[in-house]
């Protein structure tokens, strides 16, 4: 039986769901799919200068598990800077904590149990 995933967490929203090259109109782009669990790694080694493990223990992940997930949103984000291509953020397995929103979001459909962007 495999063991059911744990639910990241991440402390808010990204603010904006879509960045793309400037200048190129959206239907002309091909695009791909960032998870909000990865931005959020992004964000707390990248930007916030946490070391894995810190940054781990802020997502409630262990540490293997978030290396994984950052090494993904890095190669991702280098595909699409590489390639021209928009990013949007969306879909995972995460929860909001910090703020009064607590919803979950595992894709991009709604559903029971499955939260969506405010």
């Amino acid at each position: 039986m495999v063991r059911p995933r744990k639910c990241r967490r991440v402390s808010q929203h990204p603010a904006h769901r879509i960045y793309k090259p400037q200048g190129v109109p959206g239907h002309e782009l091909s695009g791909i799919k960032l998870p909000v669990e990865g931005f959020e790694a992004l964000r707390l080694v990248d930007a916030e200068g946490l070391e894995h493990l810190a940054a781990a223990e802020k997502m409630g992940i262990s540490r293997p598990t978030f290396s994984r997930i950052l090494t993904e949103a890095h190669k991702i984000v280098a595909r699409a800077l590489t390639n021209g291509w928009a990013i949007h953020i969306e879909g995972g397995h995460f929860e909001v904590v910090g703020t009064a929103d607590r919803r979950y979001d595992r894709g991009r459909r709604g559903g029971r149990g499955h939260g969506a962007w405010p």
